[in-house]
């Protein structure tokens, strides 16, 4: 299948007072159409500095990258036409409506009046906010201001839609229901890129995913395919978990905290 996301020896440096640091170093990637691809990595690991490049949020230092078949760095302006963006800290007013936010949304895209306040509605059946549409996003809980964030970037019918851990901080039940959004967004035709510390969301949303650790791809596969190597390498007589092929990759060892977070240390 064509290529969604396709970079090459993606290279992120930055210079300071102590020298030049190499946050991201040689990363290639691709991702092809109408996939939920995951991309895992501990805090610092360059997830977040990766996928900023790819949406034209950072400068790319050396190295290609290609989006929905353009050229990020020649071409950013219509990158951003092509690409939806979710970001953690959802960018909501919490004076107006969820419909008003879509409806702007909408006009901001060039749509009509008319246009705009059909794409909302449409939206807002797709995540299920058609009973708080017309309330103040003030008044929504952490998962409906998720889940209107994620109707925010499709308003435009972007080609591939990033989102960045997109369930942090939620509790489970609204976990849940961000992810069945996720799966209706992706039905749709929309290609997924979606990072993510829940080792357990990328097993169960993600066709194949990629572990990147210390700026460098260290793993890559379907979910299946990386547990089965990793059974065949050490000999397991069970089936490993994801979270088995995480410790591997990385070499990092993990706690379990409250609820279900799991934090990463060196």
């Amino acid at each position: 299948m064509p290529a969604a996301v396709d970079a090459s020896q993606l290279v992120k440096t930055y210079t300071g007072r102590g020298g030049t640091v190499e946050a991201v170093r040689g990363v290639d990637l691709e991702v092809a159409e109408g996939e939920v691809f995951g991309f895992l990595g501990p805090n610092g690991a360059g997830k977040s500095t990766t996928v900023r490049m790819l949406t034209t949020l950072l400068t790319i230092t050396s190295g290609t990258a290609h989006v929905a078949g353009v050229d990020v760095a020649k071409q950013p302006d219509e990158t951003r036409r092509r690409i939806g963006v979710a970001l953690q800290e959802a960018g909501l007013d919490p004076r107006q409506t969820g419909r008003e936010l879509l409806v702007l949304q909408g006009r901001l895209f060039g749509l009509s009046p008319a246009a705009a306040t059909d794409k909302a509605g449409e939206l807002l059946e797709l995540v299920d906010l058609v009973d708080a549409a017309d309330r103040r996003i003030k008044g929504y809980s952490g998962g409906m201001k998720r889940r209107l964030d994620l109707a925010s970037a499709l308003v435009h019918q972007p080609e591939v839609l990033f989102l960045d851990e997109p369930t942090t901080g939620l509790d489970p039940a609204s976990r849940l229901t961000v992810w069945d959004e996720v799966r209706r967004i992706n039905a749709l035709g929309t290609t997924v890129f979606l990072t993510t510390q829940y080792l357990e969301e990328a097993d169960a949303l993600c066709d194949r995913l990629a572990i990147i650790d210390d700026g460098v791809i260290v793993r890559e596969g379907t979910p299946d395919a990386l547990k089965s190597q990793l059974r065949e390498q050490q000999g397991l007589d069970r089936d490993p978990t994801l979270d088995d092929v995480f410790l591997d990759a990385t070499g990092r060892t993990r706690e379990r905290s409250a609820g279900d977070v799991q934090e990463v240390h060196q």
